[in-house]
């Protein structure tokens, strides 16, 4: 009895936050950022075997203005801490991040003054890759995650500034993950 009845067939109704979203989820562009031995597999992604290509992410950015995705491999020094920023910070939106191997995700084994423990503190990280180092199949699959993320849960125009803004707020507010009890600690 709605709209839909009315419709002829072969007509899809959706949002325009969908159409768009699709159209992003196909059409990633990834900003190099390798610091370590993952930066090797992430290489590896990209090579025949497993062809990024198919996707459309054949062409790893090396400048950040043509990027919107930022896949971090390998351990962050405290002195790559600002630059790894700085790259973040002249991303164009919308823009992702991507933690992979164990060390960008949480620091590895290397626990002392000089590594960060993990990329989710100086930049937000959409999806982590877990290994060490990761094979690029978990590459392949973090990919189609990513893109299931950004078309569904992304927001357009301003809504997505409201969401970014409460979302910067939230993080201001949360606690340092020093100060955490339970499993993180």
């Amino acid at each position: 009895m709605g709209i839909e009845d009315k419709i002829p067939q072969g007509v899809v109704l959706t949002t325009l936050e969908g159409v768009f979203g699709w159209m992003r989820q196909a059409s990633l562009w990834p900003a190099t950022f390798g610091l370590a031995c993952c930066a090797i597999e992430m290489m590896t992604y990209g090579a025949p075997r497993f062809d990024a290509g198919r996707w459309g992410q054949e062409v790893f950015r090396a400048s950040p203005r043509q990027a919107d995705l930022m896949i971090i491999s390998g351990r962050i020094s405290q002195k790559m801490a600002p630059v790894l920023r700085q790259v973040y910070d002249q991303m164009p939106n919308p823009k992702w991040v991507m933690a992979m191997g164990v060390c960008a995700s949480s620091g590895g084994m290397f626990n002392n003054y000089a590594i960060v423990q993990g990329g989710d503190h100086l930049v937000p990280v959409d999806v982590y890759v877990p290994g060490c180092p990761p094979r690029p199949d978990m590459l392949i699959d973090a990919m189609f995650k990513l893109k299931k993320d950004i078309v569904a849960k992304r927001p357009m125009a301003r809504n997505e500034l409201e969401a970014w803004e409460a979302a910067e707020a939230a993080a201001l507010v949360a606690p340092a993950t020093h100060e955490m009890k339970g499993l993180l600690r």
